[in-house]
């Protein structure tokens, strides 16, 4: 009974605490005179804890540590992606921007308190083991990050190369939590890759770092002369998904590279008088061919820039599912000690006017990737032996109205079509993009002929 008492005079003192500070901001802002002096008072009031603790506290307490953990408290508060970053932090972000690291290779925010995978970044162990976006990280190495903030967590798993990690992770659709070993590895991010699937384009762009442009301009150049040439390409696919975002100058060049005129984004801080406008210059690295975006709900940010951006001047069809809603823009700021704050300084807002935040860009399209189906389940189909055609019977008659050239031809046509068939069973989402191009220029050398 006792225990039970204290238990509900200590969730009482909470909840109280609470009130009362709520309801504390109020007049703080209704008297601007008393303002800077009931300021200075708190600051006292900060001084004389951090005193008490210093003397008092069970052990003794590292004061850095402790002024650090203040700070970061004052600016997690803020929203998620406010944060305080201590030299080493700091020194690891920078890296980071340029693009290497050890660790697992999956994009994190904090959600509920745990850890939530925005995405994994392809070819890296943690997208090797099969993470996925919307993972929900509950422990590392056994130990709870429930109360760590964001950072710390991080810190937990990022690690020497060839370290293992245990991780435990909430899927949903999944009754139990299970466990995933993984080995960390050099995380060195390609920030964009380039392929020819077919007579389409595939620039698979990863993240927004210094390389990204110039690696998906680079690549994109590269492909089309591996295609003979702009006439042999039907268009281009902008694989966003799972692309956190990064820098907002890359998505800026990115989608300025597919746009001849008018805005890409605009930004919108506290301050009306300095929001920015970024516009398109004249130039188009596709020469105006059609193109698909991709994003999903790992699309986050930059990627919605971007997105959001070629969905608005209708330079492309946006395809997927609806990206992840992370409309505002953090400014990284250099403070004393070699430390920086990340701080959320803008919204942005796509050239039709409509922020991003919370509510994400959605597809012209939706296309849900369908779940990957255990192996087993596949191969009970029994071949249907009634798929055979006139060209399988014994002594049917030669077709005598095509050239070699022509029946060439449209073997070649059934094999293409044939390899686009088995990319639909391993990227449904990829394929079906690329069939909208398909379809696209089939309409477009109509009208020319």
């Amino acid at each position: 009974m006792g225990m039970n008492k204290f238990l509900m005079a200590a969730l009482g003192g909470t909840v109280a605490g609470v009130v009362a500070t709520t309801q504390f901001v109020g007049p703080l802002l209704a008297q601007e005179s008393a303002r800077s002096t009931s300021v200075y008072e708190q600051l006292d009031l900060f001084g004389d804890i951090f005193e008490r603790i210093r003397a008092q506290y069970v052990e003794e307490v590292d004061e850095g540590e402790l002024i650090e953990a203040a700070i970061n408290g004052m600016l997690t508060s803020l929203d998620p992606h406010s944060s305080y970053l201590a030299p080493d932090d700091a020194a690891d972000m920078r890296v980071q921007t340029r693009g290497e690291f050890g660790g697992l290779g999956i994009e994190v925010t904090q959600e509920d308190g745990f850890v939530k995978v925005v995405s994994p970044i392809d070819d890296t162990p943690a997208d090797e083991a099969g993470i996925e976006a919307g993972d929900f990280i509950t422990h590392v190495d056994g130990e709870s990050v429930l109360g760590m903030t964001l950072d710390e967590a991080v810190d937990l798993m990022r690690g020497p190369v060839g370290s293992e990690i245990l991780i435990t992770v909430v899927r949903e659709g999944e009754e139990e939590p299970f466990e995933v070993s993984i080995i960390r590895d050099k995380i060195k991010l390609t920030a964009a890759r380039t392929r020819l699937e077919g007579d389409t384009v595939v620039l698979r762009v990863t993240t927004f770092n210094d390389q990204t442009f110039t690696q998906m301009s680079e690549g994109l150049a590269e492909r089309i002369e591996e295609a003979g040439g702009l006439d042999q390409i039907n268009g281009v696919v902008l694989d966003l998904r799972n692309n956190p975002g990064g820098l907002l100058t890359q998505a800026i060049k990115v989608s300025d590279a597919f746009l001849e005129k008018g805005e890409i984004v605009s930004t919108r801080g506290r301050n009306l008088a300095e929001g920015e406008r970024y516009n398109a210059s004249e130039g188009d690295l596709s020469s105006g061919k059609p193109m698909v975006v991709l994003i999903n709900g790992g699309s986050a940010s930059a990627s919605e820039i971007v997105a959001g951006a070629l969905q608005d001047h209708r330079r492309a069809v946006v395809v997927g599912t609806k990206s992840f809603g992370k409309g505002s823009v953090q400014t990284v700021m250099p403070v004393r000690g070699d430390g920086a704050m990340r701080l959320t300084t803008a919204r942005y807002y796509t050239p039709s006017g409509r922020s991003i935040q919370a509510l994400g860009v959605s597809p012209d399209i939706v296309v849900e990737q369908p779940r990957a189906r255990p192996e087993s389940e596949e191969d009970d189909v029994p071949a249907n032996p009634f798929t055979r055609s006139e060209a399988d019977l014994r002594g049917r008659l030669d077709n005598d109205s095509l050239s070699e050239e022509e029946i060439r031809q449209i073997e070649e046509d059934r094999a293409k079509a044939e390899a686009s068939a088995a990319l639909r069973e391993e990227d449904y989402q990829l394929a079906y993009a690329i069939d909208i191009l398909k379809g696209l220029s089939v309409l477009e050398t109509e009208q020319q002929q």
